[in-house]
């Protein structure tokens, strides 16, 4: 899938070579820079590209190998350190000094020093060490990604070929933000202070780059994968937590460029105020996930003063109701004349592009309204015919349909899918409703059923952290159910006491009591000892501590 088209290996002296590769593939173009040196000299360097000799100096090629041969080591270790740019060779040689020897055991010792303050961000107590196992492996896969694209100096050449400076810190690629937007996104900031400014700025770099926000960025290439303008609510949410290193006005000018951009099927959905079945594919999900986006665009708008703007994005963020089917109960696809798109099956998904949904069906995606869900209840006529709706998601049959299926919808319960994320939200949903008992069991149920200390123990793809992230949430007893709102969900804890380490310095501990696998429901909750009756916390009290 990712195909070499250049690469290169040369020698620089007898314990140094230097080379390149470009690549195109998902990200059509792809350059990485390396150097390599080895802790004993080498005799030779023998390279070849494809089945054909080429030098003892090194050469270039579509696919170039190499090989280094050594006199006899007399059994004494050899090391390698190996280090990358984006710009040239040159600046992958001067990030070789970045590691000065070949102390193995002071890198190990440095490396395990910098994991354990990540790891101890959050701090949890338990009896039980296999919770212990499957939290913390989270935690570690939420510092997967996105990477660091820029060398140690802030300097990257990007995929047009521009060698660019970050004014402060780093550039970061690999933004898998249809899925990160809805939980690890929010996450990063209690725990990634610091790069977190950075990954924003580094959006704002795509945009200065590209005119508009990214998508799905690899290697500053726009993949165009997945549906959306999810960027958006990364840097609402930001923006109204007053996250420090992020200018508000130009991360509003770059939200709202993707709200009017000409692809992506933006302008029918701007016309005629949902996208049409019939102008273009994945409409419902298109729809719905606009409309969210739209949302978070008008929470900023007011937060900055633009109230004409605020006025116009929250209409926007209505799409939704336009796909309501009051017959079925289902938000599913429509023509541009008004006519509901038919066959309709709310089994039925598709990898097909003119699918309705994408990577999901009707069941998945009639609840993708997490900014207002008490108004997508309205539209079943009472709360009590939404709730009965909601059981079903979870009761109904497991079957999918579809020739196409996509191996993404998987993790079910139901018609829920935990394996992909458009369903991570559903669960929380029944608290906005007066039901929070039920979000409660059902969290301990998703937890218990789809994460475990073993190699296959989750129930999709992980999905640069996403997946970890719900499970780094659920387990200490919140989750962010609307992203860009500032408020954490009550779930269900599953530790004695966690212990967050916050940006400020200071920390929140949230100790339960009687929390065993049988004890799923919240009795009472106290707040720096005051007895506490809202089902969430805000990220403001939150970050006061206690």
């Amino acid at each position: 899938y990712d195909s070499t088209t250049e690469s290169s290996i040369y020698r620089v002296n007898d314990s140094t070579v230097v080379g390149y590769r470009y690549s195109a593939g998902w990200a059509n173009v792809q350059r990485v820079y390396f150097a390599a040196r080895t802790s004993m000299p080498f005799r030779q360097i023998r390279t070849w590209n494809v089945s054909h000799f080429k030098g003892h100096k090194g050469t270039k090629g579509n696919v170039v190998n190499g090989e280094l041969q050594f006199n006899d080591l007399d059994g004494k270790p050899l090391l390698m350190k190996v280090a990358l740019s984006s710009v040239n060779t040159d600046k992958a040689l001067e990030a070789l000094n970045e590691v000065r020897d070949f102390d193995f055991k002071q890198v190990y010792k440095a490396n395990n020093r910098q994991w354990s303050a990540e790891m101890n961000k959050i701090a949890v107590k338990s009896s039980d060490d296999r919770l212990k196992r499957i939290f913390y492996t989270a935690l570690y896969h939420t510092c997967m990604a996105p990477v660091i694209y820029s060398d140690k100096d802030g300097y990257y050449k990007n995929a047009k070929g521009e060698t660019r400076k970050m004014n402060n810190g780093q550039r970061y690629t690999v933004f898998s933000l249809w899925d990160t937007f809805r939980g690890l996104n929010p996450l990063f900031t209690l725990t990634q202070p610091i790069r977190n400014a950075d990954i924003l700025n580094s959006m704002l770099a795509f945009y200065d780059e590209n005119g508009l926000l990214p998508v799905w960025d690899l290697s500053t290439w726009e993949t165009g994968c997945m549906s959306g303008y999810h960027a958006v609510p990364v840097l609402a949410d930001a923006v109204l937590k007053g996250t420090p290193g992020l200018d508000a006005e130009r991360a509003y000018k770059a939200m709202r460029a993707s709200a009017f951009q000409s692809i992506r099927g933006s302008k029918d959905y701007v016309k005629y105020g949902y996208l049409p079945q019939d102008k273009g594919g994945h409409s419902v999900t298109v729809t719905v996930e606009y409309a969210y986006d739209d949302w978070c665009i008008a929470q900023v708008a007011k937060k900055l003063g633009k109230i004409d703007d605020y006025n116009l994005f929250m209409k926007r963020s209505q799409a939704y109701r336009q796909l309501f089917h009051k017959t079925t109960g289902f938000i599913r696809g429509k023509n541009a004349d008004g006519t509901w798109a038919e066959p309709f099956d709310p089994l039925l998904t598709s990898t097909e592009w003119k699918s309705m949904y994408e990577e999901g069906n009707a069941w998945q995606y009639t609840f993708f309204v997490p900014h207002d869900i008490r108004g997508l209840a309205e539209q079943f006529g009472t709360y009590n015919k939404f709730l009965l709706k909601l059981d079903s998601l979870f009761t109904i049959s497991s079957s999918v349909k579809g020739e196409s299926a996509p191996p993404d919808v998987s993790g079910l319960i139901g018609q829920y899918a935990h394996g992909n994320e458009p369903s991570h939200h559903i669960a929380y949903m029944y608290t906005y409703l007066g039901q929070a008992w039920k979000t409660q069991k059902l969290v301990r149920t998703i937890m218990d059923s789809m994460y475990h200390d073993r190699p296959d123990g989750y129930a999709g793809n992980e999905d640069c952290g996403q997946m970890s992230a719900w499970a780094v949430w659920s387990m200490m007893g919140l989750y962010p159910a609307n992203p860009a709102s500032g408020e954490y969900v009550f779930g269900s804890p599953m530790f004695d006491l966690v212990t967050l380490q916050l940006p400020n310095r200071m920390s929140f501990k949230i100790a339960t009591h009687n929390n065993g696998p049988d004890h799923p429901y919240i009795q009472g909750v106290w707040l720096n000892g005051v007895p506490y009756t809202k089902t969430y916390i805000t990220h403001e009290a939150l970050m006061r501590g206690g």
